[in-house]
């Protein structure tokens, strides 16, 4: 199995990882990442904080071969870093990048979620769609498509559901993780 790497950059730019955080094999961190606690990023994925800082917070997760970046500044735009709230669910294949996801927003399978945007509190973009620039998914809407646009509202149900999902990536982290200490 590939081994995961975290790389310090430029002496200042260190990752900083709870240690109940499950790393999977074949991750790559770089730079200013921040990790929070019984956070998992699982396999494949490249969190990659070289030109501003990613920050993920505590019991989210970033599922199988996603990429998250942040965008540098350049001429006297400030950039955006990418800030990753509590409880978050982000889909395998995802590219995300300078954005926002609120606590408990919910990214799906191969979405792309780019500069400047925010996923408010129990938003959630389908699979599949492309989130522009400067779109803001309010809580509780479900946005679809390439590019994306406001579908419907989710339902108590649904919320609860995407609610759920966080426990279960915990737990299922917790079983990764002790697996891979025992090989």
């Amino acid at each position: 199995m590939t081994s995961t790497s975290i790389i310090a950059l430029d002496g200042d730019a260190t990752p900083l990882i709870d240690p109940s955080a499950l790393i999977a094999p074949g991750t790559r961190i770089i730079g200013d990442v921040r990790i929070g606690a019984d956070a998992s990023i699982w396999y494949n994925c490249v969190l990659r904080g070289d030109v501003n800082f990613i920050s993920v917070g505590a019991r989210t997760n970033i599922q199988d071969g996603t990429v998250v970046h942040c965008d540098s500044p350049f001429g006297g735009d400030p950039g955006y870093p990418t800030l990753i709230g509590d409880d978050c669910l982000i889909g395998h294949m995802a590219m995300i990048h300078g954005c926002t996801l609120e606590d408990h927003a919910f990214v799906g399978l191969g979405a792309i979620v780019l500069n400047g945007t925010r996923i408010e509190s129990d938003g959630m973009l389908a699979a599949g769609a492309m989130l522009t620039s400067g779109k803001v998914i309010r809580s509780g809407e479900l946005w679809a498509g390439r590019p994306a646009k406001f579908m419907r509202h989710l339902t108590p149900d649904e919320i609860a559901h995407n609610r759920g999902g966080v426990e279960h990536y915990v737990d299922n982290a917790r079983r990764h993780i002790a697996a891979l200490k025992a090989r």
